[in-house]
């Protein structure tokens, strides 16, 4: 009989991790961009001025654990360049059981990056020059990421005043204070970009943008 329990036991600590520790491979894919994908995307993130062909993106379909501790599907569209990277960081953290509240397309919120991140979404491409330029951004190139976006601001002190993006974000400034979703340098989301070859936003001087990773190609 107490054989018979501990069979029991580990099949049932086996089946409990199952839905974490033994994902599929093909839960964690990148696709070409194709024209059902295209029409989500047209005019919103891909914008009528995009020089960026559509060769260079890849949709990724993903997995992750959100804030109710459930899994969840996501989406996220990239450069072809770091789609390996972004489908072996985001597998590690779904096994790790890492919580990100959202990934989804930014095209959900009209490819508005405030109300995306006010939602705190994680999401990557976003077609942009940069300010007053001609050169095209990380996020427009599809190289950079945004993750938990609201609990990781960017900030940045202009004339004198702090500049928050999104706005809403006053609570998650100071990073001195504990809450939960901050991302740090001992974050395992910050050291697995990292690994990757990723540059943290939290690590510049001038300006802070903790949610963001970036990579050059």
């Amino acid at each position: 009989m107490v054989r018979f329990n501990f069979i029991v036991l580990v099949l049932a600590l086996l089946f409990s991790s199952a839905a974490y520790a033994d994902v599929p491979d093909e839960n964690f894919y990148a696709t070409e961009i194709d024209d059902v994908i295209f029409a989500r995307i047209k005019g919103k993130s891909y914008k009528d001025d995009c020089v960026v062909p559509t060769s260079d993106l890849r949709y990724l379909h993903v997995l992750h654990v959100g804030f109710d501790g459930e899994t969840h599907e996501g989406e996220m569209i990239c450069n072809k360049a770091i789609a390996a990277d972004l489908l072996d960081i985001f597998q590690k953290l779904y096994e790790a059981k890492y919580q990100i509240e959202k990934i989804r397309l930014v095209d959900e919120y009209n490819a508005d990056d405030e109300l995306s991140m006010r939602d705190n979404n994680s999401s990557c491409f976003n077609f942009r020059f940069i300010s007053h330029t001609t050169k095209v951004s990380k996020h427009g190139l599809g190289l950079a990421v945004d993750i938990n976006t609201l609990y990781n601001p960017y900030v940045k002190i202009v004339d004198g005043k702090v500049n928050i993006e999104p706005a809403t974000a006053g609570d998650y400034v100071y990073r001195t204070k504990d809450f939960p979703h901050k991302i740090d340098e001992n974050d395992l989301c910050c050291k697995l970009f990292k690994q990757h070859g990723f540059e943290w936003g939290g690590d510049w001087k001038s300006v802070k943008d903790y949610q963001h990773f970036e990579k050059d190609i």
